[in-house]
């Protein structure tokens, strides 16, 4: 297939521009291509090579940032998938979106794909706003929530985590939010098979399992040979942020199972491999 991969140069997009480079005819465009928040450049960027199937990566990732940067995180999280189904819908490509589980408020134990949403927090809610830019396109389309992504990239909290470790004898860490931590080279897995089956609909893909931010902390330290006994729970109000979070957003998936993907690996699983990734000085973003 010939795909065009938006936000190249961020954590997810390297690893799928890997993943579907291997196998495919990809293309990555990234901030210095053009200004996809801008109509004229996100169909240019599109038209003058058309794609069978465009998956966008291009996002805001910053919860806490958004708060104080509104304009900017709506650009990005709901304007730039609308430009692209505008230009989708005129040529006739599929398009896959990159969502989020802060698209839910974070009640009950966890959500399916199509459990109502209703963000806590202004980036939920760009994120809701480019789900429902995408959802009204009438071209192939797809919807992918994850969370808690770490791969190999300049910051995720596996990173911090270990950092932290170096530095000090102790950590405390939020024990009361609970999710699915999610490799990016699996969910990158998860896309290639999503986007060569062309399927349409809304799709969780995360690592399987879940766990709080304090569990996914003390299994960092296990990876890391430190004492995990070191990191202490606490509960959210300790640690205040601008940006609510949800207390579960914990992906429940059906519909990749539906369309014939396979298991995916454990968070542990993939937890251990990227720490190895990290150790073995192979990352294009090593630790220093």
């Amino acid at each position: 297939m010939k795909i065009l991969v938006t936000g190249c140069e961020g954590m997810l997009g390297r690893a799928v521009v890997a993943r579907l480079g291997a196998h495919h005819v990809v293309r990555g465009v990234g901030l210095a291509q053009g200004d996809l928040t801008k109509p004229e450049h996100a169909r240019s960027l599109v038209v003058n090579d058309p794609p069978e199937w465009i998956v966008n990566c291009a996002a805001w990732t910053g919860v806490d940032a958004a708060e104080d940067h509104r304009d900017e995180a709506m650009a990005a999280n709901a304007l730039i998938p609308a430009n692209l189904a505008a230009v989708c819908g005129e040529l006739g490509c599929g398009l896959t979106q990159i969502s989020t589980d802060y698209v839910f408020p974070g009640n009950g134990d966890g959500f399916d794909e199509d459990s109502p949403r209703c963000p806590v927090n202004f980036y939920g809610l760009t994120k809701y706003r480019g789900e429902e830019a995408v959802q009204s396109m009438a071209a192939p389309w797809q919807i992918v929530r994850t969370s808690w992504l770490f791969g190999d990239g300049p910051q995720n909290f596996v990173r911090t985590i270990t950092k932290l470790l170096r530095e000090r004898p102790s950590l405390t860490v939020v024990n009361d939010q609970r999710g699915n931590p999610t490799y990016t080279e699996d969910l990158a897995a998860v896309l290639e098979h999503l986007v060569t089956g062309g399927y349409r609909g809304i799709f969780h893909g995360t690592n399987a399992g879940a766990c709080t931010w304090f569990e996914f902390a003390r299994a960092i330290a296990e990876e890391n040979g430190c004492d995990p006994e070191g990191i202490s729970p606490c509960a959210s109000e300790q640690y205040p942020t601008p940006a609510a979070r949800p207390r579960c957003s914990v992906l429940r998936s059906s519909r990749l199972e539906a369309v014939g993907c396979g298991p995916r690996p454990a968070w542990r699983d993939a937890l251990h491999r990227y720490c190895g990734l990290l150790a073995s000085g192979r990352a294009a973003f090593p630790l220093a």
